[in-house]
């Protein structure tokens, strides 16, 4: 399996994190460490919204405040295919949009 991990989300829905996308997503400033706070953030988001222009997509936010720069939110892009999510990509950003 070339899946780091697969979880369930906050509605149940699984979700898998391909070596793939992990490699994309370390591409990202300080995120080599962030791989707990990924999980995290999907099974209990701040918060979950759709992004408007393709229903398939949703975008997970949880908030952490220890973070020394001033992008505290990680957001964690998910797309959906027959029924399962896989990551898309996860970085942290200052504000939900």
């Amino acid at each position: 399996m070339d899946n780091i991990f697969e979880i369930k989300d906050k509605t149940g829905r699984v979700i898998y994190l391909s070596k793939e996308r992990w490699k994309h997503i370390l591409k990202h400033p300080k995120m080599n460490e962030q791989l707990e706070e990924i999980q995290k953030t999907l099974k209990n988001p701040l918060k979950l919204i759709d992004y408007g222009l393709e229903k398939d997509i949703k975008y997970y936010y949880r908030y952490y405040k220890d973070r020394k720069s001033k992008a505290r939110y990680l957001r964690v892009i998910v797309k959906y295919l027959n029924g399962k999510g896989y990551v898309v990509t996860a970085y942290f950003i200052n504000k939900i949009k």
